[in-house]
């Protein structure tokens, strides 16, 4: 009975509550608490300096260091509490590893602490934390979650709990601090400077929680924004196949006719030959006859019947018309495939030319927030550089292309260029094959007199001598005049004197989106003439506008 007793009694009240295992030579001391005897020796050992010991539990304090004597009765109890083979120890999740605060009170291996005791300074495991609720002065002390900086909470220099801050020097101090080396300066409670804090840390959030919702708003326009572009580009994926798709059944409609037309021409020209050469056939089987009886009267020998018979067999019937037989060698339909070739070739003109400006589009497709900043350097600039060639089918008679189309010559005589709708025939001025709709920068080198560097919408008349055929004189071109002596841009026919230093070298830059078009005087530094902000709103191309004989520019290779 006396064993079962003590089986079904709580086994914690045998337990020392330091290493928190069933006693061992267990001890009892003044205040009647009892330990592990090696346990309270190492925790007085630890005290020994301070002359003064007190209990683990109950925090009474001993001036003078208590002899211990064992506990016989206890130990007994615990023997039989061994001999049921009952443990005490805890689980091994219980027990402090290498990242959680370990109880300060426990001996050998220590149990995580559950709080931290501002006042005493030291952590506690649940079991070493009971006196602070139990007994009285122990409730008053500041409990917080078990942290491993609490000696960070005490002045180095008066060993005290630093409850106040200095908002002069901003640092935690001890209130002899605030009397000492901090007298005078703007000093408060922890508390109270926590309070402010905490007011700011509050409005902190509410701009961060501000900006998170700002910025989830970005997020949810961007994948709209993605979700937009994905459709779009399906779309255009499809209409573009669609597109070419009909463009090539077009062309294979096209040849199919061509190919008929021959065939059928083809058949009745060889059915128009084939009559006449079987009518020539017949007049020959005829001739043979007639050649045969005319050679048997000529044998007769009876001259009256000779006579009788020849004028019946001399007459001979009308002959086909030989003139009408009007062969042209080698010349049948080859003048069909010469035309069919100059089909081919203007597609591939076209497709050519329009090429660039649907592979600059597809490029061009940019749906960031925000544009770069216009360049500040030469070398900012080339990053933009683009390769520009001059359009033949534009450029008036008089000018002469060459470098590549890059370079332009104004003659005396006639070029011999072909007609085309594109062609400026009044103006001795040419614009680019490329179109630009992006950001992109070129240089033009000028020798002689007066250049005009400009850009253009590609419905700029070109018939004609009136401004609406001139660069910088209607709404569909920009032109920088560029004078030995002066510069002077035009916009819609308005002149605006433009300083700045001369140079045989202009840079323009474009910003097609943006809507910036900028000139600069390039020479070992480059100079901002003239900067226009609008809003473009067709492709633009590079043009080039002369007034004498011999003036020459170029468009440069910059890469």
């Amino acid at each position: 009975m006396q064993l079962l007793h003590m089986n079904q009694m709580d086994q914690t009240k045998f337990c020392c509550s330091v290493c928190l295992d069933l006693l061992k030579d267990p001890v009892t001391i003044p205040c009647g608490h009892s330990y592990c005897m090696n346990c309270i020796k190492s925790f007085w050992d630890e005290e020994e300096k301070k002359k003064i010991y007190s209990c683990p539990q109950c925090r009474q304090t001993f001036t003078a260091r208590p002899v211990l004597v064992k506990n016989t009765m206890l130990a007994d109890l615990v023997e039989e509490l061994k001999k049921t083979g009952l443990q005490a120890a805890p689980a091994d999740h219980c027990y402090a590893g290498p990242e959680d605060v370990a109880c300060d009170v426990c001996t050998g291996r220590k149990m995580k602490a559950f709080k931290s005791c501002l006042f005493c300074l030291a952590s506690y495991c649940e079991k070493h934390l009971q006196p602070h609720y139990d007994v009285a002065p122990l409730k008053k002390h500041k409990l917080v979650e078990p942290s491993k900086k609490l000696q960070e909470k005490i002045c180095s220099r008066h060993d005290e709990v630093m409850k106040m801050f200095c908002r002069t020097d901003q640092q935690s101090i001890c209130y002899l601090c605030s009397v000492d080396e901090h007298k005078g300066h703007d000093t408060v409670s922890a508390a109270a400077e926590r309070t402010e804090r905490q007011r700011e840390l509050e409005v902190s959030r509410q701009n961060i929680q501000q900006r998170i919702q700002d910025r989830e708003k970005d997020v949810k326009l961007l994948q709209q924004e993605v979700e937009a572009i994905n459709q779009s580009a399906d779309q255009t994926v499809e209409h573009s196949e669609k597109i070419f798709t009909e463009l090539i059944h077009l062309i294979q409609k096209r040849s199919s006719d061509v190919k008929q037309q021959i065939r059928s021409q083809q058949e009745t020209e060889v059915s128009r030959v084939k009559e006449l050469e079987e009518k020539l056939e017949q007049e020959i089987t005829e001739l043979k006859r007639k050649d045969a009886e005319l050679k048997q009267l000529s044998h007769t020998e009876d001259h009256i019947q000779f006579l009788h018979n020849y004028p019946s067999l001399s007459a001979l019937s009308e002959s086909t018309d030989s003139s009408s037989i009007n062969i042209r060698p080698l010349s049948y339909f080859e003048d069909v495939t010469a035309a069919v070739s100059e089909v081919r070739d203007k597609l591939q003109d076209i497709l050519r030319e329009e090429w660039t400006n649907i592979s600059l589009t597809v490029t061009e497709v940019d749906v960031l927030l925000s544009d770069p900043p216009e360049p500040k350097t030469r070398a900012g600039f080339l990053k933009y550089s683009c390769e520009i060639t001059l359009d033949p089918n534009t450029a008036k008679t008089i000018l002469l292309l060459s470098e590549g189309n890059r370079k332009v010559t104004v003659m005396k005589q006639q070029q011999s260029y072909s007609d085309h709708p594109d062609r400026f025939t009044n103006r001795c001025q040419v614009l680019s094959r490329e179109s630009l709709t992006r950001r992109c920068y070129w240089e033009v080198e000028r020798k002689r007199r007066g250049v005009d560097v400009a850009v253009a919408y590609k419905n700029i008349s070109r018939a004609g001598s009136g401004s609406e055929c001139v660069f910088g004189c209607n709404d569909k071109s920009w032109a920088l005049e560029c004078n030995n002596n002066s510069y002077t841009f035009w916009y819609n026919n308005i002149q605006t004197p433009v300083s700045g230093p001369r140079s045989s070298r202009v840079g323009v830059y474009l910003d097609h989106r943006a809507g910036i078009l900028s000139f600069y005087s390039v020479s070992e530094t480059m100079t901002l003439l003239h900067r226009v902000q609008t809003t473009f709103t067709q492709p633009l191309y590079a043009g080039l506008w002369f007034h004498n004989y011999g003036d020459t520019a170029e468009l440069i290779k910059l890469k």
